[in-house]
């Protein structure tokens, strides 16, 4: 067993979600829960034991868990997400992270966190200054985390750090340097191959949406997984967005 997997099935108002730096599309409620059940499965299939959080169908943007908490360890790290309509999305991953006896600290106002804009790899955890994350909140995560090292990073044209850049098993950078200034990044063929889920061991997953990627990665020597996720992906979702691992 690899560890734990939190997720969140999303809700009937799933198409509502917030959709910031690309142009609204229709999305299918039934397609998008369908989805997310093959991507929880695809978590269950490489070891991971799921654990759902509370369904939350008056929050639209609610299966995008990762957003709510960042685990560091035996921490669980509450965050203020940005957008205030996101914030009651906080409570039920609480309850969760709790109740699995993990330790909590919370992101208190004025600051501002969404988990998405954290990338933590080996001891630097990289903190993306974005519309959802400000200094303040930046701040209150480096003082909770003071054994790793942060590192802030600007975004520009991008709701998060992690629709950015991700890394691979390795600790390599794989991204576009169109939205962020990272050395020594491994550009991706698509937009969608910079998201990359770490399962375990050379175990990845990615979106069906970064086929050349995927081959690409395969070829490093890595066993991509590849999960279809067409209706997140149109309100800015990603594989990662989609579960918060605690190892």
């Amino acid at each position: 067993m690899s560890g734990i997997a939190l997720v969140r099935k999303p809700g009937p108002r799933v198409a509502e979600g917030i959709v910031t730096n690309i142009g609204r599309e229709p999305v299918d409620a039934d397609l998008a829960a369908r989805q997310h059940d093959a991507y929880a499965e695809a978590l269950r299939a490489a070891g991971w034991r799921t654990v759902e959080v509370a369904r939350a169908d008056e929050l639209p943007d609610g299966p995008f868990v990762e957003d709510t908490v960042v685990v560091c360890g035996r921490l669980a790290v509450l965050t203020r997400p940005g957008a205030p309509e996101r914030r009651a999305e906080v409570e039920g991953v609480a309850a969760v992270v709790r109740e699995l006896g993990l330790e909590t600290a919370v992101i208190e106002e004025p600051g501002t966190l969404d988990g998405g804009d954290v990338l933590q790899v080996g001891d630097t955890v990289y903190v993306g200054r974005s519309a959802r994350t400000d200094d303040e909140g930046i701040a209150q995560l480096a003082a909770l985390l003071g054994d790793r090292t942060v590192v802030p990073v600007d975004l520009r044209g991008v709701l998060h750090l992690k629709s950015a850049v991700t890394a691979l098993p390795d600790g390599t950078l794989i991204g576009d340097p169109a939205y962020v200034d990272l050395p020594d990044l491994l550009v991706p063929e698509e937009e969608a191959g910079s998201h990359v889920v770490l399962l375990g061991g050379e175990r990845v997953l990615m979106a069906a949406s970064a086929p050349r990627t995927a081959r690409t990665l395969a070829g490093r020597g890595l066993d991509v997984v590849t999960v279809d996720i067409s209706e997140f992906e149109k309100l800015e979702g990603c594989v990662t967005c989609l579960s918060v691992l605690i190892r």
